[in-house]
């Protein structure tokens, strides 16, 4: 017996020093952990509820030359509630006044607000959905609401701000406005102006608080930010609105007309290299024409007979050639090794100076004329296209520029007939803005500028940064090529192969281009260019004309699908003179005409009581002048006005939304 109370005690002695040992590690554990991990844990802690977030900077704005808006941040705001941080008394007295707001506002009922509101009370909802993507004006309606006009802290109201990226042009210019997107990996894709420029545009982020709550939602803590976001610069870029409309609804007809794949065109002012208008259009499944990818930048391809440009310089530079000399085209078929070079006119043009060679765009003669004197020293003709920079790209800082492709004796792919076909722009490959680059250098006497898209960098109305004209090559060529070749391009308007653009009222100066492509792949593929400047005499802007696979059976030669194009850009630039869209007065039943916007624009945003009528207006007139008088505009498409939501003369109320839509 007594042994049997001994074992019981020491077993009761074991356990209570097994229990006394864990008592210990456990208080050397919570000793630890509160003077030695604590910090750790306690960091843990606070990153498991707390999180530093990133606030997006406004992105500056994007202008048009004359101030016109190309692509704006607008601030939208979304509104959520905590429930729990108003007071009882608070709740009960304005619960139904909030509701009655909120249904006038947002378009629900009364009934279901109030039933959301006391739901969100009962279940201590710190986070309830309220409404989104607000306009500044609806977000001080709401915030000036009953209950929500005491804030955060006393009447529960949670405001977020975020911006979205509008573009006022719509589709017109979208690839050349462009964007810049982050990805989650912190990439950027980098398109167009927007691109190229993002460093000005899109500031510097701010950093604010928040707190996690129930259901897995983030709360802001407190009233401000931590580190206050700075907004980015404003970029004033070269594009002329009114320019960039002509170009883009020429290009469209055209388009449509010849049923074509893509084109482009670029409107480049000549002394200075500013791009005033670049429209890029490719056709959908349905038929339709949009801005697909920047074609006259970033893409590539055998320039057919607007070569003949560069081959005319080189030749005349090197002294080969004279323009009186005169070439025999045979039969219009002329045979070199295994390929046959063909003229466009049954039987050839017969014996021609190399002058009219170029009028006519006679292939035959230009082989000869370059195969002669350059086939037994083949690199003395790239090297000069070389030297005139040809071979380079033109280091623009929109993203994508095509590289300029050249075949150089010696190399693999150099065959005997490469460089008579060179001579009319087989072989080789040019963007169209590089191809433009060469043409505006004869216009503008022999200098090369390379092409600007931005004139200066702003913050509000303090310039940061100007960007000047940057001369690529002083002189590409004498003054004396430079002369003889301008004679021979206002020649092919005045009586060659452009003479269908013709205008004894005005003057214009260029080359045509029609050359296969694909060939390889099928026949009919073709591509219709037209280049050049105006006016012939003294040139005041460069423009080029590009439409890939017109339908052969309408049309695809380069003065029938690109020349007219070309012809109607600068006879509405110089000859028509785009005048001021007339503007009916928003007076009812009035009869009277104002020609002048200004003085409309005066007059109703001096006496701004009723809706006035934009219809007939451009697109951009009209969003600044309904926005001035404090309406919300929307719209839909490019161009002019063809109705508006709102009638003209009804009593105009602020912050009400008219929706356009453009034709």
């Amino acid at each position: 017996m007594a042994t049997n109370e001994k074992n019981i005690l020491n077993r009761l002695y074991f356990v209570a020093g097994c229990m006394f040992i864990f008592a210990l590690l456990v208080t050397y554990k919570l000793i630890a952990i509160q003077f030695f991990q604590g910090a750790k844990y306690r960091e843990m802690a606070t990153t498991a509820t707390e999180k530093m977030v990133t606030i997006p900077a406004t992105r500056g704005n994007l202008y048009a030359g004359d101030g016109s808006l190309l692509a704006t941040s607008v601030i939208k705001y979304d509104i959520r509630w905590d429930a729990v941080s108003p007071s009882d008394t608070d709740f009960n007295e304005y619960v139904v006044g909030l509701s009655n707001g909120l249904a006038g506002l947002l378009g629900k009922s009364e009934s279901y607000y109030q039933e959301r509101l006391r739901k969100a009370r009962a279940t201590k909802n710190r986070y309830l959905f309220v409404a989104r993507n607000l306009s500044y004006g609806d977000y001080i309606k709401i915030k000036s609401l009953p209950l929500f006009n005491k804030g955060q802290f006393k009447g529960g109201i949670i405001i977020e701000e975020h911006t979205e990226r509008e573009h006022p042009l719509d589709k017109m210019a979208e690839r050349t406005v462009g964007y810049e997107r982050k990805d989650d990996s912190g990439y950027y894709t980098r398109v167009g102006l927007e691109g190229a420029y993002g460093h000005y545009l899109r500031g510097k982020e701010g950093r604010r608080l928040k707190q996690k709550i129930a259901k897995g939602e983030w709360k802001p803590i407190g009233i401000g930010n931590i580190v206050e976001p700075r907004d980015g610069y404003d970029v004033i870029s070269t594009i002329d609105v009114n320019i960039q409309d002509i170009a883009h609804n020429a290009l469209l007809t055209s388009l449509e007309k010849f049923k074509a794949d893509h084109g482009c065109v670029v409107v480049m002012e000549t002394a200075t290299g500013e791009i005033k208008a670049i429209s890029n259009l490719g056709r959908t499944s349905e038929g339709k024409y949009y801005e697909r990818l920047n074609y006259a930048v970033g893409e590539s391809h055998e320039p057919g007979s607007t070569f003949k440009l560069m081959a005319m310089v080189a030749a005349l530079e090197d002294k080969v050639i004279d323009t009186s000399q005169v070439i025999d085209t045979e039969n219009g078929r002329i045979k070199f090794y295994d390929r046959t070079a063909v003229d466009s006119k049954w039987g050839g043009y017969g014996k021609i100076s190399v002058a009219k060679a170029f009028e006519l765009s006679s292939n035959t003669a230009f082989a000869k004329m370059i195969n002669e004197p350059y086939a037994k020293n083949p690199k003395r003709f790239v090297d000069r296209l070389f030297n005139m920079g040809l071979n380079e790209k033109l280091g623009l800082e929109i993203k994508g520029e095509g590289e300029p492709k050249f075949p150089y004796p010696g190399d693999k792919n150099w065959y005997g007939t490469t460089l008579p076909w060179m001579a009319f722009g087989y072989g080789v490959e040019l963007t169209p803005l590089q191809t433009l680059t060469f043409y505006n250098a004869i216009a503008n006497d022999g200098e090369m500028v390379k092409p600007r898209f931005i004139k200066q960098v702003k913050e509000w109305d303090v310039t940061v940064e100007t960007f000047e004209k940057e001369v690529i090559n002083p002189r590409i060529a004498s003054q004396s090529t430079i002369n003889a070749v301008k004679a021979m391009m206002e020649n092919t308007v005045r009586r060659g192969t452009a003479k269908n653009i013709y205008s004894p009222d005005f003057s214009m100066a260029g080359k045509t281009g029609t050359c296969q492509v694909e060939y390889w792949i099928e026949a009919d593929r073709y591509i219709s260019s037209f280049a050049g400047y105006f006016p012939a005499d003294k040139p005041k802007y460069s423009c080029i004309v590009v439409i890939h696979k017109p339908e052969k059976s309408i049309g695809y030669y380069g003065n029938i699908v690109a020349a007219p194009v070309f012809q109607q850009i600068a006879q509405k630039i110089y000859k028509d003179t785009p005048i001021v869209d007339e503007v009916i007065l928003a007076k009812e039943n009035s009869k009277t005409i104002e020609s002048d916007y200004e003085a409309y624009y005066k007059k109703v945003n001096s006496n701004p009581k009723t809706i006035p009528n934009v219809k007939g207006m451009s697109g951009m007139d009209a969003i600044a002048l309904l926005e001035n008088v404090g309406l919300n505009v929307r719209f839909r498409g490019s161009g002019k006005v063809s109705t508006q939501s709102l009638k003209p003369g009804e009593k105009l109320v602020k912050n009400q939304t008219i929706t356009l839509e453009l034709l």
